[in-house]
């Protein structure tokens, strides 16, 4: 009687009217000064039905990278809260990613801080996923990789938040020619600076099904050959698999080391770009044709892409950084300090280059091309 009378002193219920009661934490079990509620709690066998006791606020969930963090999270039972500014159709692919009830879907303004502050008050775990590859009248780089991780991060360490995971990029650099990596580079440093203890992940280019790195080059195809600037023969990259970048965050979180430190994450090989579309022409059996197209007249020619009122298929920024080399970090740790051994593109090229492929080489078996690696 008295263990039991202890344990309902312990384990307090959140007041009514608390909003989403079932996202407040312990501070025995999340080191947080909230009230408890046993839906936090661990408990049941792993899977999407038990409960790891994560609660994650993920922003930018409904992009490239976003799906597939939170069908990590959800396939270990997490809950997520996804916080979203588009028409609800985007969302319908997120909602089979969990169980019922884990995934809380809620409309937010990334300039209203009140409206952060909802999506976080109930999460032991942030992460930071926002970012696009072109600007807009209405946000440029500096408001989607500087001004809006900065009242993130703000927001989070006001209100609590354990761990706070912040996604840059590998080439991110305060004197890259792209203006997307330069603002990168500073909002690493304001994340860093509101938040202390936060998780910050480099990745190089990712590649996946839905990515616009391979399906890049394999699209150009359609205007008659592939222009590289000086053939692409002075530019190496260092491509990785989404999927290891999401199993890179659920790790980081699990990790308590992982704290206030910065992750570079690239695939095991380097290519020479020339070498690398060469070989996604090989995967998805079309002719080779590059050509060298001066860096002026590059971007010349998209600054007519950029005129599409939609999305742009190319951009002078992109130009710029699909030809920066991907930068090594050999005193920052990687994949191996958080348990992850990275995939090679030749592994997983085929899933994303099939669709490219007519129909007479659709169910072709992989040939033995491989891409030449260059040394790291």
């Amino acid at each position: 009687m008295a263990a039991a009378t202890r344990c309902a002193r312990g384990l307090r219920l959140p007041r009514a009217g608390h909003g989403i009661s079932v996202l407040t934490a312990a501070p025995a079990v999340l080191q947080q000064h909230r009230q408890v509620h046993h839906a936090v709690i661990p408990h049941g066998r792993s899977g999407r039905s038990s409960v790891s006791g994560i609660v994650a606020t993920v922003f930018g969930a409904t992009g490239f990278l976003g799906r597939y963090v939170v069908n990590r999270l959800g396939r270990i039972g997490s809950q997520v809260i996804i916080p979203y500014r588009c028409d609800q159709y985007d969302l319908m692919y997120l909602r089979p990613m969990g169980d019922l009830g884990q995934l809380l879907f809620m409309e937010w303004d990334c300039r209203d801080k009140d409206s952060i502050r909802r999506a976080v008050e109930h999460s032991n775990v942030v992460i930071n996923l926002i970012g696009k590859e072109w600007e807009t009248k209405n946000f440029k780089f500096e408001d989607e990789f500087v001004t809006i991780p900065q009242s993130i991060a703000q927001i989070s360490k006001e209100a609590g938040v354990e761990k706070f995971i912040h996604i840059s990029h590998l080439n991110a650099h305060m004197r890259s020619p792209s203006k997307y990596l330069r603002n990168k580079a500073v909002g690493e440093e304001v994340v860093r600076e509101e938040f202390p203890g936060a998780v910050i992940l480099k990745p190089s280019e990712m590649f996946g099904r839905e990515d616009r790195f391979l399906n890049h080059y394999a699209n150009m195809r359609w205007f008659g050959g592939v222009p590289l600037i000086a053939l692409g023969k002075k530019t190496v990259k260092q491509p990785v698999y989404v999927v290891d970048v999401a199993k890179a965050i659920v790790n980081a979180i699990k990790n308590p080391d992982a704290k206030g430190k910065t992750y570079a994450l690239a695939g095991p090989h380097r290519y020479l770009l020339y070498d690398m579309v060469e070989y996604i022409y090989a995967v998805s059996h079309h002719p080779f044709i590059p050509y060298p197209l001066p860096r002026p007249l590059y971007r010349f020619i998209a600054r007519f892409f950029e005129m599409n009122p939609f999305e742009p298929w190319l951009t002078r920024d992109k130009v710029d950084r699909f030809h920066t080399t991907d930068m090594t970090f050999p005193d920052l740790p990687g994949f191996e300090e958080l348990g992850i051994a990275p995939t090679p593109l030749e592994q997983k090229a085929i899933e994303v280059l099939r669709r490219h492929r007519r129909f007479r080489w659709l169910d072709a078996e992989l040939e033995e091309a491989k891409p030449k690696t260059h040394p790291v």
